[in-house]
């Protein structure tokens, strides 16, 4: 009855000729998925130009529904999800395609989203969470990602920040947005993804549940804009950077995986492996973890790609289209061997994937770009090979009497010894070397009653044999939890913070 009644509401909303025309596809002439992904990875390539006029959602997600139709493709799964229960849905592209505009109807007709609003969406990984995405990029809606685990304050700032109209949440965050909404002038629907109703919230799978089927995708720019995160920021506010219908729709056309019948090739990214876990991986497993490095910022920048040599430890070599350099303060590319910026080359011509800058804030854009490159914040080496080694953010390195040491080498050391969960190194004050290494270590529960003095002895003589002697921590404080992100990066500024007090 509840949803008879939300149909027959809702339809005068539906009924618009202008948001309901039926989708128009070519009947013949369909390409093949591997000629359609070599125009994808061509373009990607710089070997063909950008598009004009992208959209993922039309332009991809669209064409293999109708390939799959015509037996052009093969019936696999566009969409496989299992909860913790061992409930699954699975669709194929036309069920996602179908799910996705009716979405869309939602998002263009019941909460009066236009191409260009922004819409905050903080769900966990449930089914919604993807229809959204799709349903934004056919409407043209900005989506804005937030994690599950964001707090009051966090939501509000995100919501002020980015001058969201509407915000899509399920029951959990419901009550911490109430609290808040007030305070956001721009705030004008809440849309609940759950079972029940709620005072003030739009219900999600009741208008859903009644939407058209039928959604005319717009007709996107490539540089339209598609997607804005706020980076974790390990100082300061988060930051607001964006990306178009492009950089990341098209960014990403390397980094696709064919088939999923078995376990063949391994990935890693977000944070620097410690050997150990490599180690643990390939002895269980018998396979290499392929480790990437990339930003929010630009999408993957090196990697141990499929057939390469990995030297265990590196990050890889460069990927297309870009041209990643290791550059000095001031954008002059050093020589092999020698540690310095990461820089990526952004002149004569920026690479599409690429973000279009922090919103809001052109003194931080303008203050990551020195000389002809872009300043990633990390610092590394490249060898002779090519190859590139992670030695941490430009902030966080330690020079002690003329020695500069990466704290991620530290840590990497100290995660090798029994008694350590997990470290953070940050620098220290001290009288005679002007600054030295203090790792901050999370002990494991068998070690938590060890002499203190004795334990801190046994790991400064680990390090030493693992690393250069130069480079142990001679200050050791053990703690019961390391200061993190909401995303879960160690903020080692606020360690810093409290050794140097500013």
């Amino acid at each position: 009855m509840k949803l008879r009644l939300a149909h027959l509401l809702l339809q005068p909303l539906w009924s618009s000729q202008a948001f309901c025309r039926p989708l128009r596809y070519v009947s013949t002439g369909l390409p093949s998925p591997q000629k359609t992904f070599a125009d994808f990875e061509a373009i990607y390539l710089g070997k063909q130009p950008m598009p004009e006029y992208f959209n993922f959602a039309s332009d991809v997600l669209d064409m293999w529904s109708q390939m799959e139709k015509a037996g052009k493709k093969s019936p696999n799964p566009a969409f496989w999800w299992v909860d913790g229960q061992g409930a699954e849905v699975k669709w194929n592209y036309e069920e996602l395609g179908i799910q996705s505009r009716k979405t869309a109807n939602v998002l263009s007709r019941v909460c009066n989203l236009r191409p260009g609003d922004r819409l905050l969406a903080i769900l966990p990984r449930i089914p919604e969470c993807w229809l959204v995405t799709v349903a934004c990029m056919r409407t043209g809606v900005v989506i804005i990602p937030g994690i599950s685990q964001l707090t009051v304050k966090d939501i509000q700032y995100r919501l002020q920040a980015s001058g969201a109209k509407a915000i899509i949440t399920n029951d959990s965050l419901a009550p911490q947005v109430d609290t808040i909404s007030a305070d956001c002038p721009s705030l004008q629907t809440k849309v609940l993804v759950s079972g029940s109703s709620r005072p003030g919230w739009l219900n999600f799978r009741e208008l859903c549940q009644v939407a058209p089927e039928e959604h005319n995708c717009v007709r996107t720019r490539s540089q339209d804009p598609l997607v804005i995160y706020f980076t974790s920021g390990t100082t300061g506010s988060p930051k607001m950077l964006e990306h178009t219908q492009v950089s990341y729709g098209l960014g990403f056309a390397t980094s696709a995986r064919y088939k999923f019948k078995s376990l063949r090739h391994c990935v890693t990214g977000g944070e620097t492996l410690n050997p150990d876990v490599r180690k643990k991986w390939k002895s269980q497993t018998g396979l290499e973890l392929h480790e990437g490095y990339g930003q929010s910022e630009t999408v993957l920048i090196c990697a141990n790609q499929k057939g390469m040599k990995i030297k265990s430890g590196s990050m890889g070599k460069a990927v297309p289209p870009y041209d990643v350099q290791i550059v000095d303060d001031e954008g002059n590319i050093l020589p092999p061997g020698k540690e310095g910026n990461i820089g990526i080359r952004i002149k004569p011509k920026q690479p599409f994937c690429f973000f279009t800058g922090y919103l809001g804030n052109a003194e931080k854009t303008a203050s990551c770009k020195q000389g002809d490159f872009y300043i990633t914040g990390d610092r590394a080496h490249m060898d002779e090979d090519g190859y590139f080694w992670f030695k941490g953010r430009a902030d966080d390195v330690i020079n002690s009497s003329s020695y500069r040491i990466g704290p991620f080498e530290v840590e990497s050391a100290l995660s090798e010894h029994p008694a350590v969960v997990e470290s953070a190194v940050v620098s220290s004050p001290d009288s005679i070397r002007g600054e030295v290494v203090k790792a901050f270590v999370v002990l494991n529960q068998d070690f938590i009653n060890q002499d203190p003095g004795e334990l801190t002895r046994d790991l400064q003589e680990h390090v030493k044999r693992l690393t250069a002697p130069y480079k142990y921590p001679r200050k050791v404080e053990f703690v019961e939890a390391l200061p993190k992100t909401v995303s879960g990066k160690i903020q080692r500024s606020k360690l810093r913070k409290k050794e140097w007090g500013n």
